[in-house]
C-alpha cells in the first residue's frame, strides 16, 4: 500500500477514535445536564414558592404557619414556566389527590433507540432526584422535590447526542480532508525519489531530483543523488575494466592461438610426415596390407582429425571474420558454413540497414553474439526453424540489434539463469560497450536480444 493510503487510513481511524470518544462525552454531558435542569427547577421553585409562603403569611397573620399548608395557588402557569422541560415538580407535604407538576415534555425530541436507552440506564443509572425547603428560617414551610421523567429524560440526551454529533462528524471529516490533502502535498516529493530509483534501476544513474521542502525528504533525495553518482562512477570503472579484461583476454587467445601453431602444428606435422614415411617403407618392405603399414595409417589418420580440430580450435581463437571480411560478410558466411552442415533446421538471416561501415569491436561483438546464441540453438533445442535477425537503428538510439529466435520451447528463465560461459562472455562483452543482452520467451520458443550502441 502506498505511504500517502496508509496515513491516510491511520488519520481516519484516529478521527473515528475522536468521534467515539466525542459521542461518549456527548452522551455523558446530556445525562448530566438533565441532573443539573433538575437541580436548577427544583431551585427555581422553592424560591417562587417561598415568596407566595411569606406573602401569604403576612396576608393572613391570623392563621397559623400549619393552616398555609400546601401553599394555596401554587400549581400556576408562572409556575410551570420554572420547570425545565421533562422535569416533574412536587410540592411536599402534597395534598390529597395532588399530581406532580410538569415540564412541557412534548416535541423535546425523538425517542431513541431501545439499545441506546438500555445502555444508558445501564451504565450511567436513573437520575438523581432533587430536594430543596421552601424556606431555610421556617422548616415547617415544606419542600419541593424534584425528579426527571426518564423517557422524557432519554429523549433529551438522545437529541443533544445528535446535535452534538453531527457538529463532530462534520468537524470530522473536514479534518479528515483537509489532514488528507495536507499528507498529499506533503509527500508529493516522494514520488519523484521513487521515479529516480527506477530510472536508475534501468541504467540511468545520474537522476536530476527537485527540490524538497521537506527536511527528511530532503535528505533522502541527497542520498538518492549522491547513491546514482557512486553507481555512475562504478559502472564507469566496471566499463573500463571490463574492456581492459576483454582486451587482455584476446590478446591471450591470440597468444595461444600462435603457439598451438607454431608448437603442436609442427610437432603434427612431423608426426603425420614419420607416419607416411612409415606407411611407405613398409609398403616396399613388406607385403601390402602388414600391420606396421596400417597401424602408420591409422597414426596418419589420428593426426588429420587432430589437425582438423587444431585448425578449427585456431579458427576460433583468432579474432573473428567480421573484423577482417566486415560484419555482413561474416554473418552470410557463418550462417552458409551451418547450412551446408546440415538441411535441418531451416536457417533465415534478415539483415536490415546499412551493416557496411560497422566495424572494429562492434563488429566482432555482434558476430559473436550471433554466432554463440546460433550454436546454442543449434547443439541444445529441437528448433525446426532459427532466424537470426540484425538491424541497424539510426536516429536517437543509434545502435545495433542483434537477436536470434527458434522454435524449439525451452524455459528462458531456466536458460538465462544456467547460462554457460558462451553466453556469459558475449553478455561481458555487449556489457563492456554499453549495451544489454535478454533472454525472453518467444511465439514458440527462445529469444536472445542484444543491444550495441554504434557510439562504442
Amino acid at each position: 500500500m502506498r505511504l500517502v493510503l496508509q496515513l491516510v487510513a491511520r488519520l481516519l481511524v484516529i478521527v473515528a477514535l475522536c468521534l467515539g470518544a466525542a459521542t461518549v462525552w456527548a452522551t455523558i454531558d446530556a445525562y448530566r445536564s438533565v441532573d443539573r435542569a433538575t437541580q436548577a427547577s427544583a431551585e427555581r421553585v422553592s424560591q417562587s414558592l417561598e415568596a407566595l409562603y411569606w406573602r401569604e403569611l403576612l396576608l393572613r397573620s391570623n392563621r397559623m404557619r400549619e393552616q398555609l399548608l400546601p401553599a394555596p395557588d401554587w400549581r400556576t402557569i408562572e409556575t410551570m414556566g420554572l420547570i425545565a422541560p421533562g422535569i416533574c415538580v412536587q410540592f411536599e407535604p402534597a395534598g390529597a389527590f395532588e399530581k406532580p407538576l410538569c415540564g412541557q415534555s412534548k416535541g423535546i425530541g425523538k425517542m431513541p433507540p431501545r439499545w441506546f436507552a438500555a445502555t444508558v440506564q445501564m451504565v450511567l443509572g436513573d437520575h438523581a432526584t432533587a430536594e430543596r425547603p421552601i424556606s431555610a428560617r421556617a422548616a415547617t414551610a415544606g419542600t419541593v422535590r424534584a425528579i426527571a421523567d426518564p423517557d422524557a429524560a432519554i429523549a433529551l440526551a438522545w437529541q443533544h447526542i445528535l446535535d452534538n454529533i453531527h457538529v463532530a462528524l462534520l468537524m470530522a471529516l473536514a479534518i479528515a480532508l483537509l489532514a488528507s490533502l495536507a499528507i498529499a502535498h506533503t509527500l508529493a516529493p516522494a514520488h519523484s525519489i521513487v521515479s529516480a530509483l527506477r530510472r536508475m534501476a534501468d541504467g540511468e544513474y545520474r537522476t536530476p531530483l527537485p527540490r524538497v521542502r521537506s527536511m527528511e525528504l530532503a535528505m533522502i533525495g541527497r542520498a538518492v543523488s549522491d547513491l546514482g553518482d557512486r553507481l555512475a562512477l562504478a559502472e564507469e570503472e566496471r566499463t573500463v575494466l571490463t574492456r581492459r579484461l576483454l582486451e587482455i583476454r584476446n590478446d591471450e587467445r591470440l597468444t595461444l592461438a600462435r603457439e598451438l601453431h607454431d608448437e603442436f602444428g609442427q610437432n603434427l606435422t612431423a608426426i603425420l610426415a614419420f607416419a607416411n614415411s612409415i606407411e611407405a617403407s613398409a609398403g616396399d618392405k613388406y607385403a601390402a596390407g602388414t600391420e606396421i603399414a596400417q597401424d602408420a595409417r591409422m597414426i596418419s589418420q589420428a593426426t588429420r582429425r587432430i589437425m582438423a580440430c587444431l585448425r578449427d580450435t585456431l579458427n576460433r581463437l583468432r579474432h573473428p571474420p567480421a573484423e577482417e571480411l566486415g560484419l555482413e560478410a561474416s554473418l552470410v558466411d557463418l550462417v552458409d558454413s551451418w547450412r551446408s552442415r546440415s538441411a535441418q533446421p531451416m536457417i533465415q538471416l534478415d539483415l536490415q540497414g546499412d551493416l557496411a561501415d560497422i566495424s572494429g569491436t562492434v563488429a566482432a561483438t555482434a558476430y559473436r553474439v550471433a554466432q554463440e546464441c546460433l550454436t546454442n540453438a543449434l547443439r541444445h533445442s529441437s528448433a525446426r526453424e532459427i532466424v537470426v535477425r540484425i538491424e541497424r537503428r539510426t536516429g536517437s538510439e543509434n545502435a545495433l540489434l542483434v537477436r536470434v529466435e527458434d522454435d524449439g520451447g525451452g524455459d528462458a528463465a531456466k536458460v538465462a539463469q544456467s547460462a554457460g560461459f558462451g553466453l556469459t562472455g558475449v553478455s561481458e562483452r555487449v556489457t563492456a560497450l554499453g549495451g544489454s543482452l535478454s533472454i525472453a520467451r518467444a511465439s514458440r520458443g527462445l529469444s536472445v536480444a542484444a543491444t550495441i550502441p554504434l557510439a562504442a
